[in-house]
């Protein structure tokens, strides 16, 4: 996934820490999607450590690259995990006991279970920087 970064500044040990837009379901590209959202929500920004082999400045604007399939799988993990294990609690529940509030108990059990999973997962990532970022390129004016 190749994305459009600004260095804040220089580590000691040839990265460098940048600040990324988060990308929308889109790719924030809205002339392609047809929508509107550009001008509508203002995408956060995180900061990440990357690799600059280009040696970037403070203040530079860059291209970097990150690998789509592990941010795909941490999305997922994230978004989607809580969900599901709420929904096979739920489901669980009413073929074990029944109705009443024991499915509702229990699939929000397993929807916390979903998010302590996803905490504990980007912890790890952060941890062993399992997701790498690397500066390409600086990009140029005009």
């Amino acid at each position: 996934m190749l994305q459009t970064a600004r260095v804040l500044r220089l580590l000691g040990d040839g990265r460098a820490e940048v600040t990324v837009k988060r990308q929308s379901a889109c790719g924030h590209d809205c002339e392609k999607c047809g929508g509107g959202c550009a001008n509508l929500v203002v995408m956060p920004t995180v900061t990440v450590t990357a690799e600059n082999p280009v040696r970037a400045m403070a203040g530079d604007q860059v291209t970097v690259e990150s690998a789509t399939r592990r941010i795909l799988g941490a999305a997922a993990v994230v978004y989607l995990l809580p969900f599901l294990l709420f929904f096979a609690g739920y489901f669980a529940a009413v073929v074990l006991w029944g109705g009443g509030g024991a499915p509702v108990a229990i699939g929000l059990a397993g929807f916390a279970l979903g998010i302590f999973i996803a905490v504990l997962m980007d912890r790890r990532v952060k941890r062993e920087r399992s997701i790498v970022f690397r500066i390409l390129s600086i990009e140029r004016d005009g």
